[in-house]
């Protein structure tokens, strides 16, 4: 079983800063790669970065140069910074990874955590 729990969501003006954790855990044998997506009401799930365990990244033209993905084991974290109204939605972790030798490789969910951007 695997659990991914994210933290660090919240309310904060336009311009300010936010730090997402996600912990991954249980029958873990290989992360392939996290990432974070995000939904806003009314508007289908995006992708606003992602990090391979060989540390490549990629990232939504809407956050480049604001936000910053990184990962230690099997954690990760998405650094926020100048953040705007539009940023608003509800961000959640994923996770692409086998549970077992000779198992294939799976994508879990977390549960999600609400960012507010107000202006």
């Amino acid at each position: 079983q695997v659990q991914l729990v994210e933290s660090g969501g919240g309310l904060v003006q336009a311009g300010g800063s936010l730090r997402l954790s996600c912990a991954a855990s249980g029958t873990i044998f290989k992360i392939n790669a996290m990432g974070w997506y995000r939904q806003a009401p009314g508007k289908q799930r995006e992708l606003v970065a992602t990090i391979t365990s060989g540390g490549s990244r990629t990232y939504a033209d809407s956050v480049k140069g604001r936000f910053t993905i990184s990962n230690a084991k099997n954690t990760m974290v998405l650094q926020m910074n100048s953040l705007k109204p539009e940023d608003t939605a509800v961000y959640y972790c994923n996770g692409n990874l086998r549970t077992g030798w000779g198992r294939g490789d799976n994508d879990y969910w977390g549960q999600g955590t609400q960012v507010t951007v107000s202006s």
